[in-house]
Parts: C-alpha cells; structure tokens; sequence
C-alpha cells in the first residue's frame, strides 16, 4: 500500500499491514498513537520521534519501534517511510519502550516487497510467508544508541530540549547550573538521576543526534563539527565512533 492513511485499513483482519509513505520536505506529524505496534523505517532522509520520555533519531535506512498506544510526534526531513504496523498479538517480544534499530539489507528488501503486497493478502503462500520472515528479522534487529532521554523535571526539561535544537559541545554545566538556580554539584546528580546519564555523556550524545540529520543531507563533516563547537573534525569523529561505533561518514549523504 501507498499512500494510505492507517484509520483507513486499520480494521483488516492481519497481522501486518504495510504502507508506504511519501512526506513533504519538512514535515511534522502531531502527537498521535496507533492502536498496533508501528515498525517506523525511513527509506530516505531523517526522522526523530519524540515521547514523554525521550527522542530517537533516525537516519536514512534505519527504523524505530514504537510500542502501541504510545503517544508520539515525527519531525521529517525529506522522509519517505515504510511502516509496518503489527498486531500487539503477533509481536509479545516488542519493547515496551521506543527502540531505534539498526536495518540489514535482507530486512529492506523485505519491506520494498511487503508495501506492494494486498493488504489483504492470503493466509498461505507466498505474502504470508514473507511477513513471516519479515517478523523473525524484526526480531533480530540491532539496537543502534540512538536515544536522547529527556528528564521529568520540567525546568531541567526545557534547558534539555532548548539544547538539543542548537548544541555546543564546550557548553559549560556552570550555565544549566545558574539557570536553574542550583550548585554545579545538584546538577551534576539531578542529571544522572533523571537521565541515567552523566552532564557530559548527555551533552556528547545530544551534539551527535543533531549532527545525524545534517550529515544525512550532505553536509561535509568539517562543517558539522564547526557547527557543533569542536576543535576539529578529527575530534568530532573521535567522539562520533566511540558512541555509535562507526564513522560520521558512514551516515554521510546515506541513501
């Protein structure tokens, strides 16, 4: 399917329903939540879904799992998705969190098939067999560290996302602190305890997922570290491999 709004189809009696979707360049899509587990992967351009709890940013050929009645809001850049939407039913392993996933070469050409396929396809053959696999490959995805977690604290919450949209590295804890009206030292634990992580890992991982859209649409890798505040691209990328494992260049223009 291509196209087609989910409340249209939602009601047919299988498993998975697949859809294709294609996006205006910058697109949002308000808070909402599906019924079905939803198995959200961008065939082009750069995804991140927002939760009360955290953002997932997802560039071009990877997805992310977002469990059912799970409300959510997407902010696109020149996206074309394929959804799988899945009875909670047929998938109990799901995470009961956002997930974002690494998507092997198998598992794409999986989904370019199951789009074209009839919603209603038959129970047996071919099409029943290939949601099947679909789902085993599903469940075998790799989780990629794709996840900024947002603290409930409301204050310290607005200093996270106001962060998160315009990021420096060298950003000192000493700002957050005098904004917040805290020590240095309060900050440092109320950070670890409402993210689970330290000032400085949260502040790393916030400049990288803002980096991802950027090196999606072609930007050089000199020009992001810039933007970000490193002292180089040597250092940008040092930082860059050791939290996602692998290279800004390997998101690079992607797709």
């Amino acid at each position: 399917m291509r196209n087609v709004p989910l409340d249209d189809v939602d009601g047919i009696p299988r498993a998975v329903l697949a859809i294709s979707t294609d996006y205006p360049p910058e697109h949002v899509l308000a808070k909402h939540r599906h019924r079905r587990a939803q198995f959200l992967y961008g065939a082009t351009g750069s995804m991140r879904v927002d939760t009360a709890d955290g953002t997932w940013t997802v560039p071009t050929r990877r997805a992310v799992l977002i469990p059912p009645e799970t409300d959510h809001g997407v902010v696109m850049t020149n996206v074309t998705t394929r959804s799988l939407y899945l009875e909670p039913s047929a998938v109990p392993w799901f995470p009961r969190r956002c997930r974002a996933v690494d998507v092997s070469p198998l598992l794409r050409e999986l989904l370019r098939e199951a789009v074209e396929m009839a919603p209603e396809y038959p129970r047996r053959g071919r099409d029943a067999t290939l949601i099947s696999l679909l789902l085993h490959e599903i469940s075998r995805c790799v989780p990629l560290p794709l996840e900024l977690p947002l603290p409930p604290d409301e204050r310290l919450r607005a200093l996270c996302r106001s962060f998160s949209d315009a990021p420096d590295v060298h950003d000192p804890p000493s700002r957050w602190a005098r904004e917040l009206h805290l020590s240095e030292r309060t900050l440092h634990r109320l950070f670890r305890a409402e993210t689970g992580l330290t000032f400085a890992r949260w502040r790393e991982r916030a400049c990288v997922l803002h980096a991802l859209p950027l090196l999606t649409a072609g930007r050089p890798v000199a020009a992001v570290a810039t933007h970000l505040g490193y002292d180089s691209p040597a250092a940008f990328s040092t930082m860059f491999t050791r939290l996602l494992g692998s290279p800004p260049s390997t998101y690079h223009t992607a797709g």
